[in-house]
């Protein structure tokens, strides 16, 4: 096959992309140039994307011996990712940039060019599988090392789009061997740390970026009865299940600390209450999509047993899941994923992300619009 390989510069990729390599495959190498800050290092094992990650994925194409290329999508980047991170947390929301960036970068505008170029898939050097049904269907799974495992940032890929995908590292069954492999093939990148944090806010302060970009105004801080316990400099700044900087001048009546229940951006508030009522009993999700061909229960309505997951490193919990038609504000309706939890999550917030499993399939995810805490709905 013709196999566009996408490198990040890490040792992931190019692994990755050696194995396609010596499967045979005709291979090339692109690495996505996300942003026009041309000066921007990575430090350390924070952030990506840099001109550092850029020649060290030139080294290992030019150590493979295939064509290496830079696109630029910084643009699309920067509308797709980087101003919808904005957006979702000046909407009170808690948004997952990763899983937008594998959404609409990588494959959405990344295969939709490399099919345009005559190639016939895309490897990455996420640690996922992709498995073919009896009819042929593909479906994504787990990675054979579970403490590896990416797919919960690839619960976004279509039908249509892990019919191109190719993800060569989904057996190796540690990290340890992908870096021995790469020594062994004289990849550089073969000690490089791996990246963390958010891309686009290597520092890794979250707040302090936000605050140059989404207007805080002043408001109050309230208990879970709604009365006033204190206030903060801009809601927008907070996290559901975010213990330190709250500042409350009144503490609990119990003496023990209390934790962002809610952001209100609409009233510029923030809800405050005991850790036991971050547990959430039922997420309604929108934004609906399903990891290849959905099983027979969405389209009949029906309940079906599943696995939910809300993070990218959290253990997934038995759950009940079924899906609703809703009539928008316009009267439009869309679908709506309801997901009942058997065991409940702690601080689950809305813009994040659930994915649902059986077994190791990914079936499918939605952006968590609403989360609900029956002990919280009591009071």
């Amino acid at each position: 096959m013709r196999v566009l390989a996408a490198m990040s510069g890490g040792v992931d990729s190019a692994v990755a992309a050696a194995r396609a390599v010596e499967a045979g495959h005709d291979v090339v190498g692109v690495h996505l140039a996300l942003s026009r800050m041309p000066g921007t290092l990575r430090t350390g094992s924070r952030g990506c994307c840099t001109i550092e990650d850029s020649r060290d994925a030139w080294r290992a194409c030019d150590v493979l011996g295939i064509p290496y290329y830079v696109w630029d999508f910084s643009e699309r980047f920067k509308e797709d990712v980087v101003q919808d991170f904005i957006d979702e947390y000046a909407a009170g929301r808690t948004p997952n940039p990763c899983m937008r960036c594998n959404e609409r970068i990588k494959f959405a505008a990344l295969l939709e060019k490399a099919i345009a170029l005559g190639f016939d898939a895309v490897c990455t050097g996420h640690y996922a599988k992709v498995i073919e049904d009896a009819d042929g269907n593909p479906e994504l799974h787990r990675a054979a090392d579970w403490a590896k495992d990416q797919s919960y940032v690839l619960g976004v890929l279509t039908h249509e789009q892990l019919k191109h995908s190719m993800f060569p590292l989904a057996d190796t069954p540690s990290k340890a061997e992908v870096r021995a492999e790469a020594e062994r093939r004289g990849l550089s990148v073969a000690n490089k740390p791996d990246s963390h944090d958010i891309c686009f806010i290597p520092d890794g302060d979250t707040a302090g970026w936000l605050a140059e970009k989404i207007d805080m105004t002043t408001g109050d801080i309230v208990d879970e009865t709604g009365a006033k316990v204190g206030e903060h400099g801009g809601a927008n700044a907070f996290t559901v299940g975010q213990r330190r900087g709250l500042k409350l001048g009144r503490p609990a009546a119990d003496g023990k600390p209390r934790f962002v229940l809610e952001i209100r951006p609409k009233e510029n508030r923030v809800v405050v209450g005991p850790e036991a009522l971050l547990a959430i009993d039922e997420i309604r999700g929108i934004k609906v999509s399903w990891a290849g061909l959905p099983i027979d229960e969405v389209d009949s309505g029906a309940d079906f047993d599943c696995h939910a997951q809300v993070r990218a490193h959290g253990d997934p919990v038995p759950a009940i899941a079924r899906m609703e038609r809703i009539a928008d504000d316009a009267g439009i309706e869309r679908g709506s994923l309801v997901v009942t939890l058997t065991d409940p999550l702690r601080g689950v917030s809305p813009g994040q992300t659930v994915v649902l499993y059986q077994g190791s399939r990914v079936l499918g995810q939605a952006t968590i619009d609403a989360a609900r805490s029956l002990q919280r709905a009591q009071l």
